[in-house]
């Protein structure tokens, strides 16, 4: 008896092991944010791939186009609340509003748009390269020297604004400097992304600085 209630609490405690394992991994699993592409292939798709129920068939530009028209508020609240032969969430309730937008805005792109997938509220974005940085935002002004901003790689005309050190030169793109915004402009650019912009524009196309 004595060795059989071991036997027994022995297996019980690999169960509970198994159990907590799963449920880990199942809790991992729902916590990550699908892309658009995800959960098209994984739900979706069932539909949209082949236009199965009237569902706009992915790639039909002519039967997004009218749908695209509504923006992606419109046409994620529908998917949300289900609309003709499409039930709520597309049929998985698990399925978070932010996945349902993504799976809209890939599906749209797929078929001829041009729209940015929503990013996760909670998330914290991939920080952007100094050259990234400049060719979105930053060259607006500096390529051409607009307003009399010192153009990319024109070291003469930089090194006057570097004789006070890098961290005064970023305080100043902080907080706005002559024609230019407080953070060029783009308020999400972090203080980090301003000072490898800087760096960049102060670099290109000369040797690196030391």
């Amino acid at each position: 008896m004595f060795v059989q209630a071991r036997v027994l609490l022995a297996v019980s405690a690999v169960a509970a092991v198994a159990i907590t394992t799963m449920g880990a991994q199942q809790a991992s699993a729902q916590g990550k944010e699908r892309s658009g592409k995800e959960v098209v292939e994984a739900t979706c798709g069932s539909c949209h791939s082949t236009g199965a129920n009237g569902a706009p068939k992915i790639g039909d530009k002519n039967a997004w186009a009218k749908r695209a028209s509504q923006g992606l508020s419109s046409l994620t609240e529908h998917a949300l609340k289900g609309i003709r032969q499409m039930p709520s969430h597309g049929g998985n309730p698990n399925l978070s509003d932010l996945e349902i937008g993504r799976a809209v805005t890939y599906m749209v792109n797929q078929s001829g748009g041009d729209w940015v997938e929503p990013r996760s509220k909670t998330a914290k974005p991939a920080e952007r390269s100094g050259e990234q940085v400049v060719k979105a935002q930053c060259s607006k002004c500096h390529e051409a020297g607009t307003n009399g901003a010192p153009k990319i790689g024109d070291r003469e005309a930089w090194t006057p604004r570097f004789s006070k050190g890098l961290d005064t030169l970023v305080r100043s793109a902080i907080g706005g400097h002559g024609g230019m915004p407080a953070r060029g402009g783009k308020a999400d650019l972090s203080d980090a992304e301003l000072r490898k912009a800087i760096t960049y524009m102060f670099n290109k196309g000369t040797v690196p600085v030391k």
